[in-house]
């Protein structure tokens, strides 16, 4: 199969999920065997930098990139839309330090993307082969993830968060199904009781309700519902066990569905395609991009 990339530029701008900062970004076709670069276009002409997983710095909610003093943060949406649609080279053009949050999904690159088709390149799609069946846990939570050699890539994601409301859901995706109606729109997700200690961290200051899913394991006192509804000026928002009543799932196990957005987003980091089955049990940026390095 030969590589693949836009047919044209793409913009997108919006507040950065954790630094709350304004970004606009362009992403744009690039040459075979470009992969996926990032530019600073803030800092200059030749901040650059290449999304691998040498090139990971943090990991604490979301996935950021770094070097040097060049640094993009929250890119697994992206890398996501990219894998999932089969674009291998992309030029990121962006004026800020995090990818805008736009509504917690992959949802409105892929949307944009597929209006006007791809343009195949004249050069063979580079895939990330196994020679064996490898299997990576992290001991603390947990939580791991096998590769199993293949033919095709594949998926199955299984989370459990120990919740009443969430219980345990296991997802999966393969080429045999849509990843733009499937995966794409599927939204980040939080606990209510998360947020303000991620707020104590400098985390989620582009956090809305929006972008997000909030659960709520159990119905919260009324001077945090009085709280919620003043702060997003939404008087009737209901605070009770389940999710904030202003949301509509797209599908009942869409959480799940995001944390496979997400490690397939994270995965691409290992330089190309992955050809290989993935099982993963909690996966997180932090195991998702260690196992990229990896590979």
């Amino acid at each position: 199969m030969n590589q693949k990339t836009l047919k044209e530029c793409y913009s997108f701008e919006g507040t950065g999920l954790h630094s709350g900062k304004f970004a606009h970004m362009r992403v744009c076709p690039a040459p075979a065997n470009t992969g996926v670069r990032f530019l600073r276009t803030d800092i200059g002409d030749d901040a650059f930098i290449d999304a691998i997983a040498a090139n990971v710095s943090l990991t604490s909610r979301s996935t950021t990139i770094s070097n040097g003093k060049i640094a993009v943060g929250t890119i697994e949406h992206l890398l996501s839309a990219l894998t999932g649609l089969g674009i291998d080279n992309v030029l990121v053009e962006i004026d800020a330090e995090e990818v805008p949050i736009l509504d917690g999904s992959a949802g409105p690159y892929v949307d944009a993307f597929l209006k006007d088709g791809l343009v195949e390149q004249d050069a063979e799609r580079h895939y990330i082969e196994i020679g064996q069946e490898f299997l990576y846990k992290d001991e603390k939570t947990g939580s791991y993830i096998k590769l199993v050699p293949a033919e095709e890539p594949s998926y199955e994601v299984t989370i459990d968060f120990n919740s009443k409301v969430l219980g345990v859901q296991t997802v999966k995706w393969d080429p045999s199904i849509d990843y733009a109606s499937q995966v794409a729109h599927c939204r980040t997700f939080c606990f209510l009781h998360e947020i303000q200690i991620l707020a104590s961290l400098g985390l989620i200051k582009g956090g809305s309700l929006d972008n997000a899913i909030v659960i709520v394991e159990k119905k919260a006192p009324e001077l945090v519902m009085n709280r919620l509804r003043k702060t997003f000026n939404m008087p009737d928002l209901k605070v009770e066990e389940g999710y904030l009543s202003h949301i509509a799932l797209h599908f009942p196990d869409e959480c799940g569905r995001h944390k496979l957005l997400d490690i397939m987003g994270d995965l691409r980091l290992c330089g190309g395609f992955l050809k290989a089955k993935v099982i993963a049990y909690k996966p997180g940026h932090g195991i998702n991009t260690k196992v990229a390095k990896l590979i």
